[in-house]
């Protein structure tokens, strides 16, 4: 392993924190909230992550046709959960969501555009309903909303920078064993070792 390799495990590793950000868990009122929401939980951080790492290796408009379409979809399934329409498998899903996209960027699949976007999508509902199903039903239910969104997009951001940063000043191959490392501990999460 090289050091850069070691680097990259090693800061993916320091991410890990318990997967908490789920229905029933902790706080949920207010944009403060809603913004911890997705970064409280390794699951959320890693698949959001990985969706901007997969938007990079496609390059061209999935750069941000891919995130929009996750953000989009997110917020289908936050309205969904907030509704209490029930989503099943909901914790499965977002277990998945990190076992395929990071497995898609470890393999850096050059998917077309529209199925990068309807993947991420899917996905997302999932995400969004374990965000929406904790909105409150109070005023502060639309800020709770827009703390869980830009909280998203956020980390879709960090996902493109790490992306553009290992494809510019190293090697496109430390972005897919990040990806491997991501599925890896989804795998873990669906397992309950994470």
């Amino acid at each position: 392993m090289t050091r850069k390799t070691l680097l990259v495990s090693a800061m993916l590793a320091m991410m890990a924190t318990a997967a908490d950000a789920h229905t029933g868990v902790g706080s949920t009122s207010g944009f403060v909230h809603g913004f911890m929401h997705p970064i409280s939980g390794v699951d959320h951080i890693l698949a959001m992550v990985a969706v901007g790492l997969f938007a990079v290796q496609l390059g061209g408009r999935a750069l941000w046709l891919v995130p929009l379409s996750f953000v989009s979809m997110m917020v289908v399934g936050g309205v969904l959960g907030m509704s209490g329409v029930n989503v099943p498998f909901v914790e499965i899903g977002i277990g998945l969501s990190v076992v395929v996209l990071g497995a898609i960027v470890a393999f850096n699949w050059k998917a077309p555009t529209v199925a990068a976007m309807a993947i991420c999508g899917l996905f997302a509902i999932f995400h969004g309903h374990a965000h929406g199903a904790e909105m409150p039903d109070s005023a502060g239910g639309a800020s709770y909303a827009l703390g869980f969104v830009l909280a998203t997009a956020l980390l879709h951001v960090v996902g493109i920078g790490l992306g553009i940063t290992a494809g510019r000043y190293m090697s496109s191959r430390v972005a897919r064993i990040g990806g491997a490392a991501m599925a890896l501990a989804g795998i873990g999460i669906l397992n309950g070792a994470i």
